[in-house]
């Protein structure tokens, strides 16, 4: 990517992060994929607190509206035999609410909450 502009290396990372996250998906199922999902809204909320740092008055809105896709399908993506269905459901439709809000006012100290929650549960999700 060297020589290229700036925001044209910006959109062919963005577009290799991409590709890269679907054939990631594509090789996994179950648990797995679960963990790619926090991994990934772990990133996706580390990068909207970088760009809110860098523009505070601006909603860093596309890393926003990824972390909030990946809490909606998590959120669904629950067992319904799951024992803690209900609370988990409960617990990604409230990140996927907060960071939603985020989206027209950001602010930094709910951010580094939800990602702090993401990456609170990635971290026993990998312990198991």
């Amino acid at each position: 990517m060297h020589g290229l502009p700036k925001r044209t290396a910006a959109g062919a990372a963005a577009a290799y992060r991409r590709v890269d996250l679907d054939a990631r998906i594509e090789a996994s199922s179950g648990g797995a994929l679960t963990l790619i999902c926090l991994e990934e809204a772990v990133s996706a909320l580390g990068q909207a607190l970088l760009a809110l740092e860098r523009a505070p008055d601006r909603a860093p809105v596309e890393p926003l509206s990824r972390a909030h896709g990946i809490a909606l399908w998590l959120a669904r993506s629950v067992a319904s035999d799951n024992p803690l269905h209900g609370p988990m459901v409960q617990f990604y439709g409230g990140l996927a609410a907060t960071i939603m809000r985020n989206m027209r006012r950001a602010s930094s100290g709910e951010l580094a909450q939800a990602r702090d929650d993401f990456s609170d549960l990635l971290s026993a999700a990998k312990s198991n």
